[in-house]
């Protein structure tokens, strides 16, 4: 049954008798559709209970004419709120947001460093404002899940540091920046420009993706050049800066990811646009031990994020059934160079959608998988030849990225600029009972389960061991130990993990 609530009794009321997690909707109001995509992807993503807040927050406004001005559109509010998913909406009044004599509020300094830049050069204290409600509002209706927009990429970082300094149990959900169908972003702003004013406006952010193509070919920006084709048109501009996306400090040579974010007035109207800026699409490395889990969770990923599966363990082990089919000495380097030269190792759709694995046109996916493979592809691997090899085959995939890697140095050797790198890892107790029971592997099944913990021990050693590439843990790598968790549970931790590393913009391109 949906529901008006405007108390702070009345929402207490309302929260005691749910049995469902609570999805929350921060608005101003004035909603627009970047706002009812917040709410219809919240109705999509689960079955939790969809509370719109709608609060005029006056400590975000540095201009107390801004306050009185802001358009109020309660009546069409309330109808497209419930229209495209709310079940409630919360409209407090000031005193029960801030109660007189500051009674029960805490006011919350927005992180220094994420505030310092971009709107908050000119705009003091408006993130603090933001920091401020969003704090109380939280604290009042204690949701599973928030959720943002990216059209206001500063804030959203902001928000995600408070919750993170805080310590909430809360979910950030973040949706692309939403476009009108003359390019530019929503705003509730959007009202006050004239036609002469929205065309300022369409040309600033048709700048940006231009200056976006630009970079896409060449990797450089050039600010000024841009700042004077505003100039040009008489705009006015507030500021334009290329950023690292998530630090908001000056983009560096190294950033795969960045972001160019402005800020422009259109008569007494100021309005914020961005773009990101890539090199290449987003990687995932996932590293770690033998029977941790690594295969099965990254074809899940690659699958629910549309994803290239990159299975470099499956190439060590295709190379390897080589050498031993065509018995060859590997420890000879001028026969194994030769033999390197005339490798092709391909990955293939299959008719059940999974991946096979070629190695010179025979499909191996089968015989790669034996107790023999398993017991001699660290020893293999090892070789400095085999491994520059297959490293420079795996990069010369990924260049262009769009992927998701697993192996035990992907992170550390193969893609270290990975947007995301995960070492999963398991028990060797974990570990064994998971390849005991793998009806892929036939000869693990016939193996003592004692017997079976010696041989990933042993493995272990070898690939921690190793003089080239060894299995650890690499920089910025974020450890996820898999014993009891279900698969399913690993994958959306990695999943969640990703959409905070790498913009839901640059996700859907």
């Amino acid at each position: 049954m949906q529901k008006i609530i405007k108390s702070l009794e009345e929402l207490e009321n309302w929260r005691s008798n749910l049995k469902s997690d609570i999805n929350f909707i921060p608005t101003m109001g004035n909603l627009h559709n970047g706002h009812i995509k917040l709410i219809s992807t919240a109705k999509k993503d689960n079955f939790n209970i969809n509370l719109v807040s709608i609060f005029i927050n006056p400590l975000q406004f540095d201009n107390k004419s801004d306050l009185v001005n802001y358009p109020k559109t309660i009546e069409n509010d309330l109808k497209s709120s419930f229209s495209n998913g709310a079940d409630a909406i919360f409209i407090p009044s000031t005193e029960d947001i801030y109660p007189p004599n500051n009674k029960n509020i805490t006011f919350i300094k927005a992180s220094v460093e994420l505030s310092s830049a971009l709107c908050g050069l000119n705009r003091i204290g408006h993130f603090d404002g933001v920091c401020t409600v969003v704090y109380r509002l939280l604290n009042l209706i204690k949701p599973k899940n928030l959720y943002l927009g990216e059209k206001d990429w500063q804030q959203l970082l902001i928000l995600k540091n408070l919750v993170t300094t805080k310590k909430f149990n809360i979910a950030i959900k973040s949706i692309p920046t939403v476009r009108d169908s003359d390019g530019i972003p929503l705003s509730s702003r959007n009202i006050h420009l004239s036609k002469s004013e929205r065309k300022l406006m369409r040309f600033f952010s048709n700048e940006l993706l231009i200056a976006k193509k630009i970079f896409k070919q060449e990797e450089k920006i050039n600010i000024k050049k841009i700042i004077k084709k505003l100039s040009a048109e008489k705009i006015s501009v507030e500021y334009l800066e290329h950023l690292h996306p998530y630090t908001l400090q000056h983009a560096g040579v190294e950033d795969n990811i960045s972001i160019l974010a402005g800020a422009i007035r259109c008569g007494e109207t100021r309005l914020i646009d961005h773009v990101f800026l890539m090199k290449r699409s987003p990687i995932i490395a996932i590293d770690g031990p033998a029977g941790s889990g690594k295969s099965t969770v990254t074809k899940l990923i690659a699958k629910k994020l549309k994803l290239l599966y990159l299975d470099t363990g499956a190439m060590y082990r295709a190379l390897s059934w080589l050498l031993i089919k065509e018995n060859i000495d590997y420890e000879n380097e001028k026969k194994l160079q030769n033999t390197l030269k005339n490798v092709s190792i391909v990955f293939k759709s299959n008719t059940n959608s999974n991946q096979d694995v070629f190695i010179n046109n025979y499909c191996v996916t089968e015989e790669i998988r034996s107790q023999e493979i398993s017991s001699i592809v660290s020893q293999i691997s090892s070789i400095k030849e085999v491994r520059q090899f297959l490293v420079e085959e795996q990069r010369k995939i990924g260049k262009s990225g769009g992927l998701v890697a697993e192996g035990r140095d992907i992170g550390t050797t193969v893609f270290p600029d990975a947007e995301l790198k995960i070492f999963l890892t398991a028990s060797i107790d974990e570990r064994a009972k998971r390849r005991k029971s793998d009806t892929k592997s036939k000869d693990s099944r016939e193996i003592d389960l004692i017997k079976l913990k010696e041989l990933i021990k042993k493995r272990d050693l070898e690939d921690s061991n190793r003089e080239i590439s060894p299995l650890i843990k690499a920089h910025g790598a974020i450890e996820i130990i898999t014993d009891g968790y279900s698969i399913n549970e690993v994958v959306d931790k990695i999943i969640n993990l990703y959409n905070n590393n790498v913009p839901k913009e640059i996700q859907i391109q």
